[in-house]
């Protein structure tokens, strides 16, 4: 064990496996979107997990983003731990590509720095280039904003574009 490192309380030995019980883990990635899930639901949030994939262009290449969380709002979450040079060029393309679609990121450090050398933390990156942000927990606020038409319309055509997809009826 790490010197000064200590289990939480009332746990012992491996923490990652006396963790509280959380609904379906496996359908989640990371320890921090299985949180965020959790927080949405505790307090009766509605949300839909990776269920669209956004089309972006990087030079010479077609790709897709899945977010991780879209609330009813169409406010689109995307939780990040470690944020890689690859993950923020993809967000600035996405952004780009998407500008009606509100897509706002839950750090589970927003201090971190984005590079050993660097004084950019990820929530410095993040305001730099136009997106809202917050560290650990997604804010309640988020939920209650109103409805934002234009970001709710780009995803729902997004999301009936993959419905409709051959590969998504089995056709191919």
């Amino acid at each position: 064990m790490r010197a000064g490192f200590r289990h939480p309380a009332g746990t012992r030995g491996n923490y990652a496996t006396t963790r509280r019980f959380r609904p379906d883990p496996a359908a989640y990635r990371s320890g921090l979107e299985v949180d965020v899930a959790e927080f949405l639901k505790e307090h009766g949030v509605s949300f839909r997990f990776e269920e669209i994939k956004l089309p972006f262009t990087e030079p010479a290449k077609n790709r897709h983003y899945t977010p991780d969380f879209v609330l009813r709002n169409g406010v689109v979450i995307e939780t990040k731990g470690l944020f890689q040079t690859e993950d923020r060029q993809k967000h600035i393309l996405v952004k780009a590509q998407h500008p009606d679609i509100d897509i706002r990121f839950v750090f589970q450090n927003a201090k971190a720095k984005i590079a050993k050398l660097s004084r950019t933390t990820y929530a410095d990156w993040a305001e730099k280039n136009g997106f809202k942000w917050a560290h650990k927990s997604v804010p309640l606020s988020w939920a209650a904003e109103p409805v934002n038409e234009l970001s709710l319309a780009a995803l729902e055509s997004l999301r009936l574009a993959v419905a409709a997809s051959p590969k998504r009826r089995g056709i191919l």
